[in-house]
């Protein structure tokens, strides 16, 4: 039965609690008798029925046990036509990697400004003790 290839439109005509299809990375998955186990609630699914949810499945960060039970679900897979909703997320996306070239320089500002009050201490002190020895 994984064997089947259906369009976009086929799929959206799926969208009802008693006839559920979902559209995961360009695979189908007929979630009709899991609305009601789903640990996120029925509304979750019936959100994204019969579109594209890849999005909001990888989003949410789903466990290992999840994505083995919705290859259990697997219908087909996607037969994409001009017009068409483009694909949301691909399954390598990653979360955009943090720009820490610049955390280097904020380190060693932190560093010198220490540095600097310490320099800056240790003549106080100096000055201090000599205005001390002169009086």
């Amino acid at each position: 039965m994984a064997d089947k290839e259906l369009t976009y439109q086929d799929v959206a005509e799926h969208n009802t609690k008693k006839d559920l299809y979902v559209v995961i990375h360009d695979k189908i998955y007929d979630a009709t008798k899991f609305v009601d186990e789903h640990p996120g609630g029925e509304e979750v699914l019936l959100d994204v029925g019969g579109q594209d949810a890849t999005e909001a499945f990888e989003d949410v960060g789903h466990s290992d046990e999840a994505r083995e039970t919705l290859e259990q679900l697997l219908v087909g897979s996607l037969k994409r036509k001009p017009g068409d909703p483009a694909p949301k997320a691909q399954a390598s996306s990653l979360a955009p990697v943090a720009n820490t070239s610049s955390a280097g320089f904020g380190t060693a500002l932190y560093g010198i400004v220490l540095a600097g009050a310490l320099l800056a201490f240790g003549a106080y002190q100096y000055l201090q003790s000599q205005q001390a020895k002169e009086a």
